[in-house]
């Protein structure tokens, strides 16, 4: 009968739509969600929870910016504006330090060096996702949040644009965007990171300067690179616990 033709086609139909939807999620266990949490697992291989860190050997920063472009490639962001950067440092014969970033389309360091320059080296950065996240204290309406596993975010469905959390940061890590009007950040990738990826910026790098990893896992090739080599994170005095590493950091660096 018609009446019943319809409704096997019906049924076979919601269960083939379950199936698929079933073997999705089999295949893609850490899609992540608007809301900014992971939908998959929650334990890492030491069966703790994940703590994300990053990690800048300055020693083998090139200058070559192809973070930036990465970064910017993957996370649209808007012309003059920056998730991430890469400082040069030249220091004079006289000790003055002159800082510059490459800031322009082609995120190339293009003028020539001082003829009296002694030293020069280039120093990547980014937020720092601290564990005491100053912009997130200061945000009158905790659109700055941090996930479980220790990613300091902005919730785009709250965030009013007040520049509270952009003047608070730091590091200077935090801008409005120009279109959206809401406060912007590097997020490390969360949208990548929770899929088992690499960060753009890490995954750009020619030379191995940035590295990412779970500080849980005592295997992870972060924390062994960190019990391995001596460490040091910017602005340490002002005790918002960054997790953002520096290996062979000059002491110019500011």
């Amino acid at each position: 009968m018609p009446c019943n033709d319809i409704s096997r086609r019906t049924v076979i139909k919601q269960i083939a739509v379950g199936a698929t939807g079933t073997l999705l999620l089999s295949l893609f266990p850490r899609l992540s969600f608007g809301n900014g949490e992971s939908s998959g697992k929650t334990k890492n291989a030491a069966g703790k929870r994940p703590l994300y860190a990053y990690a800048v050997d300055t020693s083998r920063c090139i200058g070559c910016c192809a973070c930036m472009r990465g970064c910017r490639a993957e996370n649209d962001v808007p012309k003059d504006r920056y998730r991430t950067w890469v400082e040069r440092y030249r220091v004079l014969s006289n000790g003055e330090v002159q800082v510059d970033v490459a800031a322009n389309d082609q995120f190339v360091f293009q003028d020539p060096p001082p003829a009296d320059i002694t030293k020069a080296f280039f120093v990547p950065k980014l937020c720092n996702h601290c564990e005491k996240s100053v912009c997130s204290q200061v945000c009158p309406i905790g659109a700055s949040y941090e996930t479980p596993e220790g990613v300091v975010l902005v919730d785009t469905k709250r965030c009013v644009g007040c520049g509270y959390c952009v003047q608070a940061c730091p590091y200077g890590c935090r801008f409005i965007h120009p279109e959206t009007h809401m406060a912007s950040k590097c997020t490390l990738c969360y949208h990548r990171i929770t899929r088992g990826l690499l960060p753009a910026c890490v995954q750009s790098c020619p030379k191995g300067a940035r590295m990412f990893g779970d500080l849980h896992d005592p295997l992870s090739h972060l924390s062994i690179f960190m019990k391995q080599r001596r460490y040091r994170v910017l602005k340490p005095e002002m005790g918002t616990k960054p997790k953002c590493y520096y290996v062979d950091l000059d002491i110019e660096v500011i």
